[in-house]
């Protein structure tokens, strides 16, 4: 069977975004201009518009529920992804096959058809920092770049590392886009679910693979213990 999986997609892919230059079409050209706004402006703006720091501090665990659609493989994946802390679970299920990857805080490992590897230690530091709501970990002290960039006629305030660009939407606050080495995640659109904001659709691109990923449900501080990370 064709892998599907894109290595700790579940865990980084906003914390620390899989993105790389969209491949789907000629990207048109930008003029980037010194932005008024600091970067911890820019990352409230992003967490006020997807609820509010204190809303997504509230929230301890989740579960959400995707599908899948990958080109070229002739079923839609299910995807049920499980948080607490800095623990996640994620089991995606196609065609009678199940692929787990999980990360219970200090080790983790992803299994796919009965091949089961760690994860590498160069990315369990990241994972440590990671959160319920990926949102809340970003740091404004790791962007020394703002800068203000326009996309097909819009406005995105763009945060630039050496993980990558975040675009976040002049108008709105919310990330649209991210882009770096190991892939491309651009969000199609947002649900809200009891007053905060996810990602309803995402295309995402790494390793040559494309998928599109939709939200079917979200679950806030129900149907998760310690146990689902042992």
């Amino acid at each position: 069977m064709k892998k599907i999986i894109i290595p700790f997609f579940c865990a980084v892919l906003f914390a620390a975004p899989m993105a790389a230059q969209q491949t789907t079409a000629a990207p048109a050209k930008t003029e980037a201009v010194k932005s008024k706004l600091s970067s911890k402006e820019v990352i409230d703006n992003y967490l006020k518009a997807l609820g509010g720091k204190d809303k997504l501090q509230a929230v301890k665990t989740t579960v959400i529920e995707n599908t899948l659609t990958v080109p070229g493989l002739p079923a839609e994946v299910t995807m049920v992804t499980k948080k607490m802390g800095n623990k996640f679970k994620s089991e995606q299920s196609v065609m009678g096959q199940k692929m787990v990857q999980s990360f219970d805080g200090e080790k983790g490992y992803f299994d796919q058809m009965g091949t089961k590897n760690a994860i590498p230690a160069d990315k369990i530091a990241e994972l440590k920092k990671s959160m319920v709501i990926d949102a809340l970990a970003y740091d404004p002290a790791n962007y020394t770049n703002v800068t203000v960039e326009k996309l097909d006629g819009k406005e995105y305030n763009v945060l630039s590392s050496d993980k990558g660009k975040f675009y976040f939407d002049a108008s709105t606050g919310l990330l649209y886009k991210s882009s770096a080495a190991e892939g491309s995640a651009l969000v199609k659109s947002y649900m809200t679910v009891d007053g905060i904001k996810f990602p309803q659709e995402i295309d995402a691109e790494g390793n040559g693979q494309k998928v599109t990923i939709k939200t079917v449900k979200v679950t806030m501080n129900s149907g998760v213990t310690d146990a689902d990370f042992k």
